[in-house]
């Protein structure tokens, strides 16, 4: 699997990818270490970039910078978030498959979260400007089809009738996570003490 045409396929062609994705043999750590830990790189180097280097205006405050080690650390907390999440989601769709007369597998679950991840990933660059964050949310929607995509081939072998209820909860699963981290993360580089 090379990494560029993949991403490029499943955000171009996601039907046709995820057909050849099911066919393929992996494990979870080649997924990661060939695929997530890089991808997920490019927006935590394009936040320090963004909060640590170019800054964001604030109205009625001005420009505001982290300093760099606050934007490195924030960078290494995002990436490892990111990581973490991903391999949760994949978790949990494996753990619901039998709820919804689905077969567990972890591996096809972890590639459903993985590889959903992609447009946001990619995405990610914008971070670099960070009034262009907004994009990276309409990117992560695209994920999301992505992800409804998968369900639907299905890698989970789920009954068609039970495809869109198997993607909801675990859509409300990610909504949930996402909320999590960014709260997390929020609360840990915001909080000023005095504020």
């Amino acid at each position: 699997m090379e990494l560029v045409s993949r991403a490029q396929a499943i955000i171009l062609k996601p039907k046709e990818e995820w057909v050849k994705i099911k066919g393929e043999s992996t494990t979870i750590a080649q997924l990661f270490t060939s695929y997530a830990v890089l991808l997920a790189a490019i927006p935590a180097i394009a936040q320090f970039i963004g909060v640590g280097l170019i800054g964001m205006r604030i109205p009625f405050y001005g420009m505001f910078r982290f300093g760099l080690g606050t934007s490195l650390v924030r960078a290494v907390v995002f990436y490892v978030f990111s990581l973490v999440s991903v391999y949760v989601i994949g978790f949990v769709i494996n753990a619901l498959a039998p709820s919804f007369g689905s077969t567990q597998n972890p591996v096809n679950a972890m590639k459903m979260a993985v590889y959903s991840m992609t447009p946001m990933w990619i995405a990610g660059i914008l971070y670099i400007i960070p009034a262009l964050g907004l994009l990276v949310i309409l990117a992560s929607l695209y994920g999301l089809y992505i992800l409804y995509l998968g369900f639907a081939t299905p890698l989970m072998e789920t009954p068609k009738d039970k495809v869109m209820t198997y993607f909801v909860v675990s859509l409300i699963v990610v909504i949930v996570l996402s909320f999590v981290v960014n709260l997390i993360i929020g609360a840990i580089f915001l909080y000023r003490p005095g504020l």
